[in-house]
């Protein structure tokens, strides 16, 4: 479990294939690495990850073929940056939101322009992701929590504050740019336990589902 608040950026040093799939060696930066052993998981880029090897500062995961045909992963390359979070501790402050490190869809950036001090963002989604987007609800993308700022049809949008800019990976985004979205848990698992009919979500059913009380 993840909180969407990036701790450091990585930098890729090493993309090795391994008998289908790919070993990443990755330059942790800042990132503290005092509390972490083989096993541990590391969320890079919003996908949560196993350490397998630890040489210094360079941390190595193996991705499977199910990672990279699912999410960004496939396409990084040497010197590539990623954005870097341990596994929430027990106790840690819970900055951002619960992020499950699953990534369930590739999104696209579709505009970039300034807005004042900040950066508004558009990203196109995948058919029947949109769904689960609500305006001043959250998304992780690439790791990072975020609030939707406006949401329609396929895309939705997000503000940029200039730490976020300066602290994650977003500064290097381009129109085309391919990112790892991963929608908020609730409005995952709302769907998955009410009834599949088309009555709709009424108080009965919130209340039956333990949604309200």
């Amino acid at each position: 479990m993840f909180t969407g608040i990036i701790a450091a950026i990585g930098k890729i040093e090493v993309v090795q294939a391994k008998g289908g799939d790919l070993r990443l060696q990755v330059s942790t930066q800042q990132l503290d690495l005092a509390d972490v052993k083989l096993g541990d998981s590391v969320a890079i880029n919003g996908v949560c990850l196993t350490v397998v090897d630890i040489s210094g500062a360079t941390l190595s995961f193996d991705v499977s073929r199910e990672s990279l045909d699912r999410t960004s992963l496939g396409a990084v390359q040497t010197g590539s940056e990623v954005n870097l979070e341990k596994a929430l501790a027990v106790g840690d402050r819970l900055g951002g939101h619960f992020v499950s490190g699953h990534v369930d869809g590739l999104g696209t950036v579709i505009s970039r322009q300034e807005s004042a001090r900040s950066v508004q963002f558009r990203f196109e989604v995948p058919t029947g992701l949109e769904r689960y987007i609500a305006e001043k609800g959250s998304i992780c993308i690439d790791g990072t929590s975020l609030t939707v700022n406006n949401v329609a049809d396929n895309w939705f949008e997000v503000n940029i504050i200039p730490h976020t800019m300066q602290e994650t990976i977003m500064s290097n985004y381009q129109v085309g740019t391919k990112v790892n979205l991963e929608v908020d848990l609730i409005a995952r698992y709302l769907e998955r336990l009410l009834p599949q009919q088309d009555a709709g979500i009424t108080h009965e059913t919130l209340l039956r589902n333990g949604f309200i009380k």
